[in-house]
């Protein structure tokens, strides 16, 4: 871990925190739904909370640039070459923050070597906040409660469990799913279902759908760093920096030993 992780790391916990509290303002007054060209919804709250992180962000960092969901959406795809790089979905989940069943996040995460190595995934909702600081670095804090420390599982030998996609569920992946000893699917939202695996309440997460980055980073990096995994359906690392940011399918597991 580099000597300035473990405040970045924090650094991006309360700028998510920040984006957070916005996002309950706005989802608790009301708010319209738009449509953008790839028929994806967006609201007022995914807009606002980028707003906030992205600003913040480039007064922390002014030297790193910032690959946002948003701003990408509205045409502006910084270069980011062979440096580290900002990852950041405002509002990963905006189907499951208009539908209100709670299962949206804030996500930020650093890119380096085209890797995750730090990020933070807040819950606004329940108040809870996954946070990776390098590897083993990893906590979990619940509203005011201290920061805990989580890590992945390795499998029980009684099944595993499956967190599946409350919102993107497919045939392709109730196939994929028979080809392991299965006791139980959990449907969740957004970014979520990294964060279970990575505390230990879950085994295996596959992905057959589209995403993009911002949508994994954050999320593959509380894993990764609680000592699990993402990797391409052919058993490749997913990697970070793509042309065009859109990732391949992927499974993420827990610990496997």
């Amino acid at each position: 871990m580099a000597a300035d992780d473990g405040d970045l790391a924090a650094a991006i916990e309360a700028i998510a925190l920040q984006a957070g509290g916005a996002i309950m303002k706005i989802y608790g007054r009301g708010f319209s739904v738009e449509s953008k060209a790839d028929a994806s919804p967006v609201t007022e709250a995914d807009r606002v909370a980028e707003a906030i992180i992205v600003t913040a962000l480039r007064e922390l960092t002014p030297d790193i640039p910032v690959v946002a969901e948003e701003e990408v959406s509205a045409g502006h795809r910084p270069e980011v070459g062979a440096g580290p790089f900002w990852l950041v979905d405002p509002l990963d989940g905006t189907r499951e923050f208009v539908s209100r069943n709670g299962d949206f996040t804030v996500n930020i995460a650093l890119i380096r070597g085209g890797e995750p190595v730090l990020g933070t995934v807040h819950v606004p909702v329940k108040a809870e906040t996954y946070t990776a600081a390098g590897y083993g670095q990893v906590s979990r804090r619940r509203g005011a409660d201290a920061a805990q420390a989580i890590r992945a599982r390795a499998p029980a030998g009684d099944g595993l469990v499956a967190m599946v996609s409350r919102s993107h569920g497919s045939p392709e992946t109730d196939d994929f799913l028979a080809d392991f000893d299965i006791k139980e699917c959990i449907a969740a939202g957004s970014s979520l279902k990294f964060c279970r695996l990575a505390e230990g309440a879950a085994d295996l997460y596959p992905r057959l759908g589209r995403t993009m980055e911002w949508d994994t980073a954050a999320g593959h990096a509380v894993l990764a760093c609680a000592g699990g995994s993402v990797r391409r359906l052919d058993g490749g690392p997913l990697r970070y920096g793509k042309n065009g940011f859109e990732n391949p399918h992927f499974l993420a597991r827990g610990r496997t030993e």
